[in-house]
């Protein structure tokens, strides 16, 4: 997830290509019955947060997708 924020959503939204990023995410509960290694919307969420305000510089839209 961290590689779609910081670089192709940047390289799109810099490169006037797309307004806003959307990243639909499973949520830890669906994410739970899948292989390793897949990101979970209450983890990118907590990164963003963490991260502060302006980071990414690309106004971002964040969906959890629960069973």
């Amino acid at each position: 997830m961290a590689y779609d924020l910081f670089v192709k959503h940047m390289a799109f939204f810099v490169g006037d290509v797309i307004d806003v990023g959307i990243e639909i995410l499973p949520m830890k509960e669906l994410q739970a019955g899948m292989s390793s290694g897949v990101p979970y919307y209450e983890k990118g969420l907590y990164d963003l947060i963490r991260q502060g305000r302006g980071v990414p510089a690309v106004p971002l839209v964040v969906i959890g997708i629960a069973p």
